[in-house]
């Protein structure tokens, strides 16, 4: 299964791929990084809530309309990604989807927001229920809107 396979790398050599992504999708302007096997990638970069530094991750995430719609499953750990907990102090961020950066502003889904768009998060990448199972937590959905 793609999604325990994906677990297992993000647990043991996950950090340094995504570093290494990050660096890929910039340096070729986001023509390569922008598309793997389980979909479409975006980076995300944010200010670090305690540092204030720039941290940039790589994330799948789905189209809806001019949206672009995360999961914050951090591969189904019990905490939350760092990413969630930037954007939680600041929602203010940059994306980059292919060759273009834009400002955007996040949005933590409701609950019932959350429930309507999962069962289409699922369809595109059926990981993320796989990653709900492995955490009590309560994993967050959340959307950005270029422009913000």
């Amino acid at each position: 299964m793609l999604a325990k396979l994906s677990v297992a790398l993000d647990r043991s050599v996950g950090r340094r791929l995504y570093r290494i992504h990050c660096l890929v999708y910039r340096r070729t302007g986001g023509i390569l990084g922008c598309r793997t096997p389980a979909g479409p990638i975006l980076l995300l970069t944010t200010l670090g809530r305690r540092t204030g530094e720039r941290r940039t991750t790589p994330l799948l995430y789905v189209q809806d309309g001019p949206r672009f719609v995360v999961v914050g499953s951090n591969g189904g750990r019990d905490e939350p990604p760092a990413w969630l907990l930037n954007l939680s102090a600041r929602p203010q961020v940059e994306i980059q989807v292919g060759r273009r950066m834009q400002h955007a502003e996040a949005h933590i889904l409701t609950r019932e927001e959350r429930a309507a768009i999962w069962p289409r998060l699922v369809e595109h990448y059926r990981g993320w229920d796989y990653y709900r199972g492995l955490t009590e937590r309560e994993i967050e959905v959340v959307s950005f809107v270029p422009g913000g």
